[in-house]
């Protein structure tokens, strides 16, 4: 046992104190046999933060940081034996006694790693993150449970699903609220609100109350929906119970659904930028607000946007020293940025990191900020801090509207993914359709429930301030290539850990003619599936065309197939396709589709979501002819545009850049068919 050295002390945190946890009931589990201690409020990755562990486990290229959104899922010792019953340490809150494992592939040293942490406790869960799907969350294998439908399921339950809620309960209409978090309200705190508006916390409470006191709402948090289609979501539910949190997938439906998730927060693009020791600026603070938890004792922030300036001013009120804000916008203004002066705090404008290093001796990093505006470049003295929170501005979180057949287009302005149009039956609120403003999120969930009941449409108004008092977030900053970065830079913070190719060295003079060229990596061609977040650097990287941003999302999206439940009249796929073909390749290679068995010349498995096209020499996403949905014995199952489809026919299958030739070997049949 360690103790809690990341715990701010309640008697200086002020705001960042930990306000859901009792500092007055101290308990114990067991990690992985080694004892962690925490405070009842305590979510199982808050209290393993809190203990001084920050590492998930050494990847090809150095160590990857454990946060919030890259943890391995756990599971009760006792129940071991079925990953079914995994849970998600972000959202299991800790019981006395408890004793969890970790679901994940271990280094070769894991008994001499043990040996260590009983000595010397580690800061690092060991986990071997080298190895494919290292981090894979076992119940997206899982087939939901159906449970009583609703009227309407609202997922997410910030400000916006909130008034969503209440809007469709004061309708008539039976609500189920789902919420990821242990709690309501979401993260406008951490943004504040405009004079004259109603303040966030105002928000909570009033919201709060009225859905507690609605027979028609039912409000569950600790629920993660991780695929959705018209008329129906999945969920994996943490409940607590008295003695052991437990874990359960369950089919949810309605005849209609508001997404409300909310904005993911981009990763800035740089050597390093998954280090431990490095989190984003919105999960520092729910840390902080939420559980006390704050890594060391100093903290650099590098931001596109203002909200980071309120974070860092609440750190300086704990007693956590800030040595520097390093600002991407070359003259940024805002009523934060004021205070922040009158803090006394150091500020860098036009400023982005080009690389960040662990210190050579003992805890810490090192970053090296680069000076980048108006076409000039200058790399300016490293900075040493414990901890680096970052910021790169918020694209809205539409994974779950591109699975269910929502569209979405680029933004070059605004440099990242806004939603189109989508299936009936379904809306968007708050930060996902793209509001910014407090008011205008309450607004748009009310407007949602209207449009969706086909009442006269509700205004929703954007309030802003003039640039000159409140400057707009900046594209998220890339930093310049570098063959001599040590770490991997990364396009987001998830689970799926793409990584920035690095500028490939030639031994042949640039002078030569006909210098043979390193062929382009495409990150459309990545088998694997793809978050809005790193859609959106690959466009800002030049990996992926802004025309094409849009149905890449929605194409490369992770596929999870949803039933429509017994006696129902909702559309459901042929029988024959229904397990295998998500609904938002409908119509993406032809209006005549077949399933096939293909197999490949060198007997490889063949990575699903990787797409077919007619010969080696092809390489256009859009004029892709078919993709891989499922390896089997033998070879892949794939949807193939039915012209195509041929038995003996020759096509290749497009990964990390290259071509792999495949024949098609005969038609897919289910057993029994």
């Amino acid at each position: 046992m360690r103790g809690q050295p990341n715990r701010l002390a309640a008697a200086t945190a002020g705001p960042l104190a930990g306000s859901a946890i009792d500092r007055d009931q101290k308990l114990q589990f067991k990690l992985d046999g080694r004892t962690i201690e925490g405070f009842a409020g305590d979510s199982v990755l808050s209290a393993v933060l809190a203990a001084g562990i920050d590492t998930v486990g050494r990847g090809a290229e150095g160590p990857l940081a454990l946060s919030s959104r890259f943890a391995p899922a756990i599971i009760a010792a006792a129940q071991a034996s079925d990953p079914q019953r995994a849970l998600a340490m972000e959202r299991t809150p800790i019981t006395a006694g408890a004793e969890y494992r970790t679901l994940a592939p271990r280094s070769r040293y894991a008994a001499l790693h043990r040996l260590r942490n009983l000595l010397a406790p580690g800061t690092s869960l060991g986990v071997d993150v080298r190895q494919a799907n290292a981090i894979a969350l076992p119940w997206t294998e899982g087939i939901g449970a159906v449970e009583t439908p609703a009227d309407l399921i609202v997922v997410g339950g910030g400000v916006a699903g909130m008034s969503a809620a209440v809007a469709a309960a004061d309708s008539g209409l039976s609500v189920i609220l789902l919420e990821a978090s242990p709690r309501l309200g979401g993260y406008g705190g951490l943004f504040g609100s405009l004079d004259g508006e109603e303040t966030p916390e105002a928000s909570w409470l009033r919201l709060g109350a009225a859905i507690a006191g609605s027979p028609g709402i039912t409000a569950l948090t600790h629920a993660a929906v991780y695929a959705a289609r018209p008329g129906a979501v999945r969920v994996h539910i943490t409940d607590k119970a008295d003695t052991m949190p437990s874990a359960r997938v369950v089919d949810l439906h309605a005849n209609y659904i508001v997404i409300a998730t909310g904005a993911s927060e981009r990763l800035p693009v740089f050597a390093g930028n998954r280090l431990p020791g490095i989190v984003g600026l919105r999960e520092a603070y729910d840390l902080a607000r939420n559980y006390g938890v704050w890594c060391g004792q100093s903290a650099l922030f590098a931001t596109a946007s203002s909200a980071a300036y309120r974070l860092a001013m609440l750190a300086r009120d704990a007693r956590i020293a800030v040595p520097r804000i390093i600002d991407a916008r070359p003259q940024p203004q805002s009523r934060f940025i004021e205070f922040s002066k009158a803090y006394g705090i150091t500020m860098a404008p036009g400023t982005i990191i080009a690389e960040t290093r662990h210190a050579p001796q003992g805890a810490g990093l090192v970053v090296s900020p680069h000076l980048a505006m108006a076409g000039f470049a200058h790399e300016e003295p490293t900075l040493s801090a414990d901890q680096l929170v970052v910021c790169g501005g918020w694209q809205p979180h539409l994974e779950l509207w591109h699975m269910a057949g929502g569209t979405s287009h680029w933004n070059a302005q605004q440099q990242r993914l806004e939603p189109g149009s989508g299936p009936q039956g379904m809306a968007l609120a708050g930060n996902a359709a793209g509001y910014l403003g407090h008011s205008a999120c309450l607004a748009s969930g009310r407007a949602a429930i209207n449009q969706l009941l086909d009442r006269p449409a509700v205004a929703v108004t954007e309030r802003r301030v003039d640039p000159i008092y409140e400057t707009a977030d900046a594209p998220c900053p890339i930093a310049p290539p570098s063959e001599q970065a040590v770490a991997p830079s990364f396009l987001d913070a998830g689970h799926g850990a793409l990584a920035r190719p690095r500028p490939a060295a030639t031994r042949w003079p640039g002078w030569l003619p006909r210098v043979p060229s390193t062929p382009a990596w495409n990150l459309a061609d990545v088998p694997q599936a793809l978050t809005t977040s790193d859609i959106a650097a690959g466009v800002q990287l030049g990996l992926i065309a802004p025309d094409n941003a849009g149905a890449l999302a929605r194409e490369r999206v992770a596929m999870v197939t949803i039933a429509a439940r017994s006696g129902s009249s909702e559309p459901s796929s042929p029988p024959d396709m229904a397990p295998l073909v998500p609904g938002f390749l409908t119509g993406r290679f032809g209006p005549e589709v077949e399933l096939w068995l293909i197999e490949p010349e060198d007997r490889r498995a063949l990575e699903p979501g990787a797409l077919l096209q007619r010969d080696s020499d092809s390489a256009d996403p859009q004029a892709a002819i078919g993709v891989v949905l499922r390896a089997v014995e033998n070879g892949s199952i794939a949807l193939l545009a039915a012209p195509f489809a041929r038995a003996g026919r020759t096509a290749a299958v497009r990964e990390q850049g290259r071509a792999i030739p495949v024949r098609l070997t005969a038609p897919y049949r289910r057993a029994g068919n």
